[in-house]
């Protein structure tokens, strides 16, 4: 068999993950941005803790745009995070286990994500 005739193998360029298998990728990914983002938070804490100066320092930097900006990205992260470790316990009970199960699952957790996000940055910024 020559190289041209031989069959190719899919993919990510050919295949195209169901929506499940790109929650769970986004999952461990926010997984690692919440332990990014709690270095900031611990780092705030000892700039809180080392003086006025330095607090000041990290207050500018939070409440700038890119600050918010990273917030707001962290927020996000905690509730998707938060809400899709709810639904792997409830899949440990066995329910919800099946396809059908699971692509139920997959807006209530994207929509509850946004939800609580939107939530606390209104409740936040009153």
């Amino acid at each position: 068999m020559s190289k041209a005739n031989r069959p190719l193998s899919p993919h990510l360029q050919v295949y195209r993950l169901p929506m499940t298998a790109m929650m769970s990728i986004t999952f461990r990914a926010m997984g690692v941005g919440l332990a990014i983002g709690f270095v900031f938070l611990a780092s705030w804490l000892i700039g809180a803790g080392a003086g006025r100066d330095a607090f000041e320092g990290y207050h500018a930097f939070f409440t700038s745009w890119f600050g918010l900006l990273l917030l707001f990205g962290w927020t996000a992260a905690f509730y998707y995070h938060a809400c899709n470790g709810i639904r792997h316990l409830v899949w440990d009970t066995g329910r919800g286990l099946t396809n059908e199960g699971a692509a139920k699952g997959n807006p209530i957790v994207l929509g509850a994500a946004v939800v609580l996000t939107i939530l606390t940055w209104i409740i936040g910024l009153a």
